[in-house]
């Protein structure tokens, strides 16, 4: 299964190479041109012959992860994180280090040792440290070095009703709807866009950007869903199985809201469900689209997952489904009625 493939593969921000050839062996075959940038993103680029009008289609490949910053005397590593995450989350979780790809455990002091006034307090990533099974610095340096990237272990399940859980869904649900939409022939020209080291401040989107002439990019991504206990429904963000979450405004954005309106306007045609993304935390690709050449209106369309930024995420698989259906009927409805 592609989801599967592609959240399985390990790709933290600034290393994105095992994600970059699977989606090129995805895609190689129906587009007619691949471009690798210096950054790393990739652009495919897919013409139709129907319709001169471009569109842009952006979705990440990176992930949150860590990396090796130091060794101590007793071979427990020490590591900075890659992205935004909560530290109180990582603790016994099971992690991959460097290209050897060395499995290991987070760690921290049992809480049995513990004095009163720590157990009060949130561990930090200071607080905490890796074990790949070694007993001292030099057997740990034959197996992984300094400035190695580490990844979340964490395998694809699907469970429950329509559930699937996975690293890294944020944002390789995107990435899976831009390849299976690069697969379809398509009406109009379309740009697929690829990029890396979002996580870290939307670096390759700003790179790629410059070199795309779009009428319109839409940007694929895995969203924040905190429709859980004790969070109010006004700061919910999104729900699972409520549809694609479309974005107004965001830190990075002001959606052109002309085209938010399309986008809503076509999914209430196509009886497609979906809801606003109910806050302005946060950011994604179109924060440097919108920006590039002389300026490019941008919609984003995302899959709400619950836990993102974590070794865990949980997605409703009837919501992915429907952001597929969505981004093929948005571009439809371009072909046949332009962008005015």
């Amino acid at each position: 299964m592609l989801l599967k493939k592609l959240t399985d593969a390990l790709a933290v921000s600034g290393n994105e190479k095992e994600i970059r050839n699977i989606i090129i062996n995805e895609i190689k075959d129906y587009v007619e041109d691949i471009k690798i940038d210096t950054m790393g993103n990739i652009i495919a680029f897919k013409r139709s012959e129907k319709n001169n009008t471009k569109i842009a289609v952006a979705a990440h490949m990176d992930e949150v992860g860590l990396m090796v910053k130091g060794i101590d005397d007793s071979g427990l590593i020490k590591f900075a994180p890659i992205g935004g995450m909560d530290a109180r989350i990582l603790v016994s979780k099971q992690v991959i280090v460097g290209k050897n790809k060395i499995n290991g455990v987070i760690g921290a002091k049992a809480v049995h040792m513990q004095k009163p006034d720590e157990r009060k307090k949130a561990l930090s990533i200071d607080d905490l440290y890796i074990d790949i099974g070694c007993k001292t610095k030099e057997e740990a340096e034959k197996l992984v070095y300094i400035g190695d990237y580490i990844g979340f272990y964490s395998e694809y399940v699907e469970f429950g009703k329509n559930r699937v859980k996975a690293k890294a869904l944020d944002d390789r649900a995107g990435c899976a709807m831009l390849i299976e939409l690069l697969k379809n022939d398509l009406p109009i020209d379309i740009t697929g866009i690829f990029t890396v080291q979002e996580e870290i401040g939307l670096r390759g989107a700003e790179v790629a950007a410059n070199q795309v002439d779009s009428d319109l990019a839409i940007i694929l991504e895995g969203t924040t869903c905190s429709d859980i206990i004790k969070v109010e429904p006004h700061l919910q963000v999104t729900e699972l199985d409520k549809g694609p979450a479309i974005s107004i405004m965001d830190r990075t954005s002001i959606y052109n809201r002309k085209f938010v309106d399309m986008l809503v306007e076509t999914a209430t045609e196509a009886r497609i469900p979906w809801q606003y993304r109910r806050s302005t935390f946060g950011g994604n690709d179109a924060g440097k689209f919108h920006t590039a050449k002389a300026g490019t209106p941008c919609v984003s369309i995302a899959v709400p997952c619950r836990y993102i930024h974590s070794p865990i995420s949980v997605m409703s698989k009837d919501d992915y489904k429907n952001c597929k259906k969505l981004l093929i009927k948005f571009i439809d409805r371009i072909n046949e009625r332009g962008l005015l």
